[in-house]
């Protein structure tokens, strides 16, 4: 399952340059598939829509830094543990119930996300 930010983000950053999926955004930034990933052309996300890796999309959150779940992979493949988790100083970086992931999957999605 991705990482998400909860509410209680203080907005510190700490976050956003441990992400080796360039998941992490700050409140009111859009975001693209293809920031910090080596893709090329076309993605498929999570939800079966296939889009162009350059296509930029609305902030998940205005407030507040945000987790992109398309792009987040907890780190497998990384490190041991989800290096946002590690670092944030409020532990508002907490499993996202709504996206349910095996291993295998996020190290599926690491490996298309930096071929």
């Amino acid at each position: 399952m991705a990482i998400k930010i909860t509410d209680e983000c203080i907005n510190c950053g700490a976050c956003e340059p441990e992400c080796p999926n360039n998941a992490i955004y700050e409140g009111g930034v859009e975001w693209s598939i293809a920031d910090g990933t080596t893709i090329k052309g076309s993605y498929t996300l999570m939800d079966g829509t296939t889009v162009d890796v350059e296509q930029r999309f609305a902030p998940i959150s205005t407030d507040t830094y945000y987790i992109v779940p398309n792009k987040c992979t907890e780190c497998q493949g990384f490190h041991e543990e989800p290096q946002c988790a590690s670092v944030c100083p409020v532990d508002c970086c907490v499993p996202d119930e709504m996206y349910q992931e095996t291993v295998e999957g996020l190290l599926a999605k690491k490996d298309r996300l930096h071929i």
